[in-house]
């Protein structure tokens, strides 16, 4: 059955378009021109739905402390309330069988059509120590094969595997990318000649940024300087005024080729609840001071970011505009991501949206034209 709306204004991803009708039928988006039956109507900004490539919990729920579809549904629906519709789960370093159990529900989650969940984003454990921010250090250690039997997998969705350039062979890099693993460096100290030829080697992408990897100096680009250098790749950027000044994220956003940088939340379990503090899996508390999240050792532990949040702190402290934004959040993710139907709201694609009003704030979700 067809289904007709009609939206105040509408970003295709490409431009606006004022009193834009569309159609969804069996979850596919259609732009029309004139309706064959009744329309809704849609007051605000329409948009693609948000996608997340870093999404550790949510809903008060933790990938890490429970492997289960029922963790990775509240963890989707409640970053659905702000504009995202599809993610990455996230499980930041851990024990193997804990890996395991975390594949076992994506990949039971994906058979079910949990509504938002691509795939999984193992975030480690073959981290750099002293880039390994509030990764639990026990949990670090070489690959191996219990962990490429789990990164070989074909019933995870989107695989995507975060790593330390220096502690991982090229031999190894290359065997995760013939697996079908998106490789991204993160938690590294890895210097400019290490990270180029990782990325020669098939890594593509850039885990948050400027956090937790060698930085851009004098004699040394280290990783940020292959990141900001290397066309062909893509960076997380963590928007919430924590993690990043503004100037180094405007920074990136200048230099970087444009369409490669997308918006990531490195979300925790705060994430749409009220809730001030909770248990880190490995026995530390992570407490939430305003809108930060610290370790009690310390270290910054995440955040508390959503994606219409992201979106709103690059129009507002960035200048950046809203439509690159937009994209930011939604078109480079899916082509970072190789996902053909989504990131656009063209005849064809998925019909997943969101609405919008005038400050960017989330009044309705959509996946596949079905409201959450």
């Amino acid at each position: 059955m067809k289904t007709f709306y009609r939206a105040t204004r509408l970003f295709t991803a490409d431009k606006f378009l004022d009193n834009a009708l569309f159609s969804v039928e069996n979850g596919v988006f259609h732009l029309e021109t004139t309706s064959t039956g009744s329309v809704i109507e849609l007051d605000g900004l329409v948009v693609p739905g948000f996608i997340d490539v870093q999404v550790n919990g949510g809903g008060g729920a933790f990938f890490n402390a429970e492997q289960s579809t029922q963790c990775l549904d509240r963890i989707a629906k409640a970053h659905g309330q702000f504009g995202t519709t599809a993610l990455m789960s996230t499980l930041i370093t851990d024990k193997v069988e804990t890996m395991q159990a975390a594949a076992d529900a994506t990949a039971k989650a994906i058979s079910e059509g949990v509504a938002g969940v691509l795939g999984i984003h193992f975030e480690g454990p073959h981290l750099s120590f002293p880039k390994k921010g509030t990764h639990s250090e026990q949990f670090i250690r070489p690959i191996s094969e219990q962990e490429f039997a789990i990164y070989a997998r074909q019933d995870l969705g989107i695989k995507m595997v975060t790593l330390a350039p220096e502690n991982v062979s090229i031999s190894d890099i290359e065997r995760l990318v013939a697996c079908g693993v998106k490789v991204s460096l993160g938690h590294t100290n890895a210097d400019y000649a290490t990270t180029m030829a990782a990325l020669n080697a098939g890594a593509d992408g850039f885990t948050h940024l400027y956090n937790a990897m060698s930085p851009f100096t004098s004699r040394e680009p280290g990783v940020v300087g292959a990141a900001l250098w290397h066309d062909n790749s893509w960076c997380g950027l963590i928007v919430d005024g924590h993690h990043v000044h503004p100037l180094s994220a405007q920074l990136a956003i200048r230099t970087k080729q444009r369409g490669k940088i997308m918006l990531v939340t490195d979300a925790m379990p705060p994430v749409g609840t009220g809730a001030m503090e909770f248990d880190f899996f490995d026995g530390r508390k992570v407490i939430r001071t305003g809108d930060r999240l610290n370790s009690s050792t310390g270290e910054l532990a995440g955040s508390v970011l959503d994606m219409a949040s992201a979106v709103r702190n690059t129009v507002n402290t960035l200048d950046v505009s809203l439509s690159e934004s937009l994209r930011m959040a939604a078109l480079y993710p899916a082509q970072y991501l190789n996902l053909k139907n989504k990131g656009r709201l063209l005849d064809g694609f998925d019909a997943d949206f969101v609405v919008l009003d005038e400050q960017q704030f989330v009044k309705a979700t959509y996946i596949a034209g079905i409201a959450i």
